[in-house]
């Protein structure tokens, strides 16, 4: 359960206290967030090799997708929205999703392929 909560909260999967990316103070909507190389922690490099991060985009993908079929239902079901309404709403969650989908789907991937490192 613990490393569930890790991946959402973008930590580091050796040592679970250093932050994946950097924060700044000023925390804007579509700016994409930066990565940190390593873990300031425990040195743990996130990229394993060069072209790695290429496969969380599937897993960007599958968020997205995800988000925009519980929308669907939502509000066209259980709302009974217009379908030109839907289709707005839906666009407009997918647009607003996309940093956090970003970090997110990051973090999963190198939950996915994390290897504990003998020291």
């Amino acid at each position: 359960m613990s490393s569930i909560v890790d991946v959402l909260k973008c930590k580091c999967p050796n040592c679970s206290k250093g932050d994946m990316f950097t924060t700044s103070g000023n925390i804007f909507l579509f700016k994409i967030p930066k990565m940190n190389t390593r873990c300031t922690e425990c040195d743990y490099k996130f990229e394993i090799e060069t072209g790695f991060f290429i496969g969380a985009m599937f897993v960007s993908y599958a968020l997205a997708a995800a988000e925009m079929i519980t929308s669907l239902v939502v509000f066209w079901y259980f709302i009974s929205l217009s379908p030109l309404t839907v289709f707005l709403i839906i666009g407009v969650v997918a647009i607003l999703s996309s940093t956090l989908n970003f970090r997110l789907s990051r973090s999963i991937w190198v939950y996915l392929f994390y290897q504990k490192q003998i020291q």
